[in-house]
Parts: structure tokens; sequence; C-alpha cells
């Protein structure tokens, strides 16, 4: 065993995959989890914990799995992770826990993504639950969306015994997890279905169908359903668009609603109440996970798809391995490129996508060098579909019908950092609807820090 090497882990080929909507990555087997966890050399200080936003003990679950002991490794893991084993699939551990592994400056980092997802995984395959000794105390706590945040900061408060309903507008818990990654990246019964009854089996409360700012308010659920406390983690799901020519064209999607109609009401079934549009050449506007998804499950329902950035692929956003997994797919980068008009035929349907070269200049403020158009490089990609994925901002329903509460001048909810904590009185917020589209695991890291704010809250609250 070369020790500076991670254990390679098994993945579907890439001409089969993109065929079909099952996993890509297999996964470890328990002989090679326990191998590569052998490769940890288990620093007493330890920066990947550093890097983790949930602050799992990394160093201590995989000492458990070197040793075989997969159900103790899964009770570290639960102590700090309501959702491991999507965790284990979607955080970008390659600039978090594993970007700080001291094994990775000489060789390559421990892989302990894929050891959190083996571990997860072996104990929804085992029926191996979350320890829930506790006591609960009555107090009611309301939190809104059922995404990484939400889920995260229900199971936080319930094991500390506080009784909790989860209010998730769409009419199936899980958020982002359920209707914004695809099945192909996140497996929606085999994995978010049973983290979710996991928390379930914490004694947190589901109610679908709900919309927090129509069906009932945040002043509401306090005046008249008696919570003591709200968090808001209702994500960011108003897409953002260009503004160009065209752009009302029929054929264009934001990737939000493309990826939605696809992963939650299965869209690509042409037997479908509500069956998607299968372009045959599409083009995915934008660089980031969301554009990698789109582009990916477009590429599965048949289409040549290429994926249109206006930067070069050093600045892509997109993890490294979901852009090596596009690639290996077939899909087509066309980088330094802008779109500046889409086409329509005469029925108003898209016929093509016209663009622009770039060029990368002095750096803006993100710190990135600034695409700079060449004058006279305009040229045509053959379309008939365009997705946009250009990011997403908070709905402002929930804003709109609260008192007191102080939005900035993105639609974005003012919240402390350390603890959510918001204009009103009461009322914690984290995730995309404080901080705008970002990942999974920081949503988790939000909703892990707004459930110690509000019980912080509700203990001086009920000793006064």
């Amino acid at each position: 065993m070369d020790v500076m090497k991670k254990v390679p882990v098994r993945e579907q080929d890439a001409k089969e995959r993109a065929c079909n909507f099952e996993e890509v990555c297999l996964g470890y087997t328990k002989e090679e989890a326990m191998e590569e966890a052998s490769r940890c050399i288990s620093c007493k200080n330890a920066q990947c914990m550093k890097g983790c936003p949930v602050a799992i003990n990394i160093p201590g679950f995989i000492a458990k799995v070197k040793d075989g002991d997969i159900e103790g490794a899964y009770e570290i893991l639960s102590e700090s992770s309501s959702l491991p084993a999507v965790c284990g699939r979607v955080c970008p551990q390659e600039t978090q826990c594993e970007g700080k592994c001291i094994r990775g400056i000489k060789g390559e980092a421990v892989s302990i993504g894929k050891l959190e997802r083996f571990v997860a995984d072996y104990a929804m395959e085992n029926n191996i639950k979350p320890k829930t000794d506790v006591t609960p105390n009555g107090i009611k706590v309301a939190v809104i969306g059922s995404g990484p945040s939400g889920l995260t900061c229900a199971g936080d408060l319930a094991k500390m015994g506080y009784d909790v309903t989860v209010f998730e507008a769409l009419h199936e818990a899980g958020g982002v997890l359920v209707y914004g990654i695809p099945e192909f990246r996140l497996p929606k019964t085999k994995v978010v279905a049973k983290e979710i009854e996991n928390v379930k089996s914490l004694g947190v409360k589901f109610e679908t169908n709900v919309i927090i700012g129509k069906s009932v308010t945040i002043d509401e659920l306090f005046e008249n359903e008696g919570f003591e406390a709200v968090f808001i983690g209702s994500g960011a799901g108003l897409p953002k668009f260009m503004g160009i020519p065209g752009e009302t064209a029929n054929g264009v999607f934001s990737a939000n609603e493309y990826l939605t109609r696809s992963n939650l009401m299965k869209a690509f079934d042409e037997k479908s109440p509500t069956p998607i549009k299968r372009g045959k050449k599409v083009a995915v506007v934008g660089g980031g996970n969301v554009a990698m998804d789109a582009a990916r499950t477009a590429l599965r329902l048949g289409a040549e798809v290429h994926i249109v950035y206006r930067r070069s692929e050093q600045e892509l956003p997109a993890r490294v391995e979901e852009v090596h997994h596009a690639k290996e797919e077939g899909i087509i980068f066309d980088l330094l490129t802008n779109p500046v008009e889409i086409l329509k035929d005469e029925n108003g349907w898209v016929n093509g996508i016209k663009c622009i070269k770039m060029e990368l200049g002095e750096p803006d403020a993100s710190g990135r060098r600034r695409p700079v158009e060449i004058e006279g490089s305009e040229f045509v990609i053959d379309v008939d579909t365009v997705i946009m994925s250009l990011g997403t901002s908070p709905n402002p329903l929930i804003s709109s019908t609260t008192k007191g509460l102080e939005v900035n001048n993105r639609q974005c909810i003012v919240a402390d950092e350390d603890f959510g904590k918001t204009s009103k009185e009461g009322v914690f917020a984290g995730g995309d609807a404080v901080t705008g589209a970002a990942t999974v695991i920081l949503a988790m890291g939000a909703g892990k820090n707004a459930a110690k704010g509000i019980d912080n809250y509700l203990k001086n609250k009920n000793r006064g």
C-alpha cells in the first residue's frame, strides 16, 4: 500500500452512466474504507476539523473505521451531523476538511468525505440509528424549510429536548437535497429520505405544503400557535437571469426550474404529467455546481450539452470532481465565452445562442480576473434549449410578511454570524436565506449555530 495515495473509489463507467440516473460513485467496501482510514496519522492538533463547518470529530470517527468499529464511527459522526450520508457525497471536502489534511502536504489527503459516506451508508444498511436519549422540555420551536440548514437546526434542537415542527412549502421534505441535486449525485430514496427519517426519529414533526407568508405568517406562529422561537432556513430559490435579448424565448429555463422539474417532479419521464423539453442541443450558462448538475441532467436526457462560461477553467466555481465527471461524460466546455443574445425562430423557440469571446483582465472584487470582451469575436452556438445557471436569491415572501425582520439590498435576511439572531425577537435565520446561494455544509453549519443561539435565547427567556 502506498500511504501517499488515496485508495481509489469505484465509479460507474462514464459511457454507461451518461445514459442513466444511477449514482456515479459506488463508494468504498469495508476493507477499502479500513485501508484508507489507516492513512490517517491522527494529528493531535487536527487541522481537518478546523475546515469542517459542523466541527465533526474527524480523527475520532476515522480511528473507529481503522479498527473496523463502524457503528462506533457512526455514533461519533451523528453527534455533530444530522446528514452524514449527504455530506459525504456533496460537500466540497477538497477545500474544507481534506484541504487542511496534513497528509495532503506531501501526498494525497485522506478521503474524509468518502469515509464519512461509507460509515453513514453502513449505518443505514444495518439499521443503526442516532442515539435519542433526551428529556422533552415541551417548548415549541418552528423551523421554516426542510433543506440542510433546517434539518440540522431541527435535529440539534430535538436532541436538546425541544418540541420542533418543520414547515416545508413543497409537497416533499428535503429542500434543495430533493429538488436541486440530481439522483446520480444524491439518491433520494436510498439516502435523503433515510436521513430525514433519522431526524424524525428524534421527535421532529414535519408539515408539508405550508407556505410561510401565505398559509401562515411568522407572527401568527408566535401569536396563535404557541411557538416560542422560529428558525428561517428557507433557502434561496429565486433564479437570476442575464437580461439579454431573447431571454424570454420558449426553451429558456432557469437551472432551478429545470432541476426541480426533473428531480422532484420526475419530468425526465415522458409519461410525466409535466414532461420537460428534451433538447437535442443544450447550452448551460454558468460554471458552478448547479450548472454541472443541469448539464449532466440534460446529457442524460439525450442532448449534446455545452457549458458556456465567461472565465477560464481555473476560475470555474464548481468542484473539481464535478467538472472532471462532466468532461468524462462528454460535456463540451465553451470557456472564455459570454452570451449576448438568445436567437429565436419564427415561432418563438430558441434557435441558437449568440456569444462573444472573452479574455481575462485585472482581478475584480471577487479576487478573480475580470473577463473582458474581445471586440469583433461574436459567434453563434447552434442550440435549441438554454439553461441559465447564474445563481439564486431568497424569495422576499417571508421578509415582506414578517414585521420587524431586516433584510439587505439582496433580499437576504440580516442575521448575526455566530448564532443567526435576526432583528426580530425570537427569530433566527441561516443558510442561503442569509448568505445567498452557497453550499450544503455551510447551510448545515448555520443551522447548527442557530440551534445553539435558540437554546441560549429560550433558556434566558424562560428563566425570566
